[in-house]
């Protein structure tokens, strides 16, 4: 009896050993405590059909925050037609305004003496370009307030392109009435001033001030450049090795994909709100015919960035921290950045993605202690999780569409840590076996003397 008795508290021993050294990763829900009055948004977004000078960024949120073309901590990249980052197109700044001029005569007065700056149909267009080896043209809409201040310097540009003898067709063309010719054009906003040569445009557009001096001086530069380049060539003729060492920068056409990426990050208070993209500039009307909102998420996240870092983020303390709590978390919450890597693209003009999002902050203790005290620990970190929902949002022709990235914070927070057993516990549950077995086997023994007990004759 005595050897059974050992047998069984050594199994039980060994049971409730294994059980006290085992955790398990428990969760519950709590009210969310954190009482920091903003939280940091983390973005990388390309759009993969909107130039770099078009794209704003946008804040608004429930409390009355509305904070238009965000700059601060935004940078933005131009890129190629592989998606490859081409010209960095700047951090921190914002649109410049250009200048425009100012005139005491009427559109009316200036073209008493005949249009300088001829008015072109698409039967007119293709014949306008073959008649004049370079050709500057404003595409223009009539409702578009910037068109309208430059109609006058326009007529006035044209005037004095004629009066100097310049070889330079001036026009124009009207992309209300003739909005298939300007969607074939591939006009994007209003006023587009585009140079031409042979019959060819010449990217990227011109973006400097709208005055008759700039717009001359700009004319000029580009004969001068055409001028040195015939000039070149005729010196150099038959020198191919020397036609290809030395050859001066012509008016030719640099390519001017309209990709771009913009990257950074928001400060957005704890309320519901949200951040667009949306297409717009401060010295044009965006075409709405012509606006793609088509894009890719590269990230989206809140709270510190903890994913996709820059190679001297990676090694700072609060990383190593990070890592080592997440490697002990399960695949289901670390729903950091559902949306990282996904395509978003729109088949047709006039629509755009809406994504909604619930924040969710999410405790992870991977400690031994347990209770709020412990989030301050070295295997603990507060992150925030994402649900994610998209829909394709559709516009009415006149409205410019945008990318909205709609959040809405949880009053509840997810706890996710590891439970285990009290030393306390393991030391009752021994002495439990102890006493247990003892008792058991007692009284086991007990009945049995008295079963085969002799009886007395």
């Amino acid at each position: 009896m005595s050897l059974a008795a050992i047998a069984v508290m050594a199994v039980l021993f060994l049971s409730e050993t294994i059980a006290f050294a085992r955790t398990i990763m428990g969760t519950s829900i709590a009210l969310d405590e954190n009482d920091q009055p903003q939280i940091r948004l983390n973005f990388n977004i390309t759009l993969m059909d909107l130039h770099c000078d078009y794209v704003s960024v946008d804040v608004w949120d429930t409390l009355g925050t509305n904070r238009q073309n965000v700059t601060k901590n935004v940078e933005k990249w131009q890129l190629d037609e592989d998606g490859q980052r081409r010209i960095f197109s700047g951090r921190n700044r914002e649109q410049r305004e250009v200048v425009h001029e100012e005139h005491d005569e009427t559109l009316e007065e200036l073209h008493e003496d005949g249009e300088q700056a001829v008015e072109l149909t698409p039967d007119l267009f293709k014949p306008f370009l073959e008649q004049h080896e370079m050709a500057f043209i404003d595409m223009y809409a009539p409702w578009c307030i910037w068109c309208q201040r430059l109609h006058p310097t326009w007529e006035k540009f044209g005037e004095e392109v004629h009066k100097l003898g310049m070889p330079v067709g001036v026009g124009k063309v009207n992309c209300v009435v003739h909005a298939q010719l300007c969607k074939d054009l591939k006009v994007m906003a209003f006023p587009t001033l585009r140079w031409y040569k042979g019959g060819e445009a010449i990217l990227p557009d011109y973006k400097m001030d709208r005055t008759v001096a700039a717009l001359t001086g700009y004319a000029k530069r580009k004969l001068e450049m055409e001028q040195k380049y015939k000039d070149w060539e005729s010196k150099n003729e038959g020198n191919s090795d020397q036609r290809q060492r030395a050859r001066p920068a012509a008016g030719s056409s640099r390519p001017d994909h309209p990709g771009c990426q913009v990257s950074g990050h928001l400060m957005v208070n704890r309320v519901p709100g949200n951040f667009h993209i949306e297409a717009k500039s401060v010295n044009h009307n965006l075409n709405a015919a012509m606006t793609n909102l088509t894009h890719r998420v590269n990230h989206l996240s809140f709270g510190e960035p903890i994913t996709k870092l820059p190679l001297h983020m990676e090694n700072t303390p609060f990383m190593r921290k990070v890592k080592r709590v997440l490697k002990q978390v399960p695949e289901e919450h670390k729903q950091f950045n559902p949306m990282d890597d996904k395509l978003y693209a729109t088949s047709k003009f006039h629509q755009a993605f809406h994504h909604y999002i619930k924040v969710v902050s999410t405790h992870l203790n991977m400690g031994s202690s347990t209770g709020a005290e412990s989030w301050n620990d070295v295997n603990s970190v507060t992150v925030y999780q994402m649900l994610e929902q998209s829909q394709i949002v559709f516009y009415d022709e006149v409205n410019v569409p945008e990318a909205r990235f709609s959040y809405d914070m949880s009053p509840m927070s997810v706890v996710v840590q590891k439970e285990g057993r009290k030393w306390y516990d393991y030391l009752t549950s021994l002495c439990a076996i102890i006493g247990g077995t003892f008792t058991t086997l007692g009284l086991i023994d007990a009945t049995l003397y008295k079963v085969f007990k002799p009886k007395k004759l």
